[in-house]
């Protein structure tokens, strides 16, 4: 059976590239197809395969700016010709959902999310604040539009697997489709504890895009008067630079050697965004490190913990990490502070225990077991 892959852009390593990851040793022999690619901006086991990508890909500069053609990405998703290809496997948080497979062939997509920009994060990207009038102006034409398109598309997807059951649940608010949830792995044999132990900094792992609330972070640090290091790029970068004080660091994207390193040695991680799933809690839980999240999105699925009230007993039995109920800074500067007090809260074991409940086996076997069980048993490798 001759299988197509299908991903939004390759432009960095990514939650939704590590699934990617996971689906290239899955179907070894399978081109991938693209909007964008950004040659070395993925792992080698993505980049070896045969990599078609759309005429974006020739714009000198696009890595930085290719957001700017999101109303073309309908358009340009649909003119990846996956004609031949008996099966198609999209993983999408944007458009690659709605890529035409051939008539006939099987199309079974892996959402991230919905596209967040015109549904329900729309807000956050292009309120007041967020982007320039310019762009306000042509997102406010290109919404409905984008909308439309990818209600209408919806039905071009044979079988959709969803990264939470959060992310299932927009799926159906969205698309009026049934989703089925097999969560993404982390890699536990590779993000475990180097045992040099916790040092000073707090710490955050995340693309800068406004959604991620990163600024929370930032501020939290501030008032609870730790250092806290960032890892990562984006288009939020400037603005986030200018509210930093001295005790933060920005190191842009590292390898995973020195990921695995920072996880080890942070004293927690701060996840302040509503993530559809959030790979990187689960990182640094393999690590054995804690997490304060906002309570609400993918986090409820992975963190274990409790709504933190400044109390040490609204803590969970094996608690890998604090939740707070507000998404602001003083909210999570609070539970930092009740880590930095208390830290036997949350047990090093608690958290590496949890993490491998989502490991890479697991992950295989899901995504196995359900296409078997639905008697599709034939679109996998043997």
């Amino acid at each position: 059976m001759r299988v197509a892959l299908v991903h939004d852009w390759l432009t960095g390593m990514r939650g939704g590239e590590k699934v990617l990851e996971e689906l290239c040793h899955l179907y070894p022999d399978a081109p991938l197809f693209t909007l964008l690619h950004v040659p070395g901006s993925v792992s080698s086991v993505i980049e070896s395969r045969r990599i078609v990508s759309t005429g974006l890909t020739r714009i000198p500069g696009i890595a930085r700016h290719y957001r700017r053609f999101l109303p073309l990405f309908p358009r340009l998703i649909e003119s990846l010709d996956l004609t031949g290809f008996e099966l198609v496997v999209s993983t999408s948080s944007c458009v690659a959902k709605g890529a035409r497979a051939a008539a006939g062939a099987r199309h079974v997509s892996y959402v991230h999310s919905p596209m967040r920009y015109v549904w329900d994060r729309y807000h956050d990207y292009f309120g007041a604040g967020r982007a320039g009038p310019l762009t306000r102006g042509a997102m406010a034409v290109f919404r409905e539009p984008l909308r439309r398109w990818d209600r209408r598309t919806a039905d071009r997807v044979d079988r959709y697997l969803a990264n939470s059951a959060f992310v299932a649940r927009r799926i159906r608010d969205c698309y009026d489709r049934d989703a089925t949830v097999v969560p993404p792995p982390v890699d536990a044999e590779h993000f475990r504890p180097t045992g040099d132990g916790p040092g000073d900094e707090w710490l955050v792992v995340s693309a800068f895009v406004p959604y991620k609330r990163i600024e929370v972070a930032v501020e939290a640090a501030a008032i609870a008067g730790v250092p806290l290091a960032i890892v990562g790029k984006g288009p939020e970068e400037a603005r986030l630079r200018e509210l930093a004080g001295p005790r933060v660091r920005f190191l842009g994207w590292v390898d995973d050697r020195e990921l695995v390193r920072l996880y080890s040695s942070c004293r927690g991680l701060l996840f302040p965004g509503v993530e559809d799933f959030g790979i990187t809690p689960l990182e640094a839980m393999a690590c054995g490190r804690p997490v304060v999240a906002f309570a609400e999105g993918g986090a409820l699925e992975t963190v274990v913990g409790a709504l933190w009230e400044g109390d040490p007993d609204g803590a969970a039995r094996a608690a890998t990490g604090l939740f707070v109920r507000e998404q602001t800074p003083r909210a999570f500067a609070r539970a930092i502070l009740a880590l930095e007090r208390t830290p036997e809260l949350v047990s090093p074991v608690d958290c590496r225990d949890r993490a491998l409940e989502f490991g890479r086996p697991r992950f295989r076997e899901r995504l196995r077991s359900i296409l078997t069980s639905e008697g599709e048993a034939s679109i996998l490798p043997g």
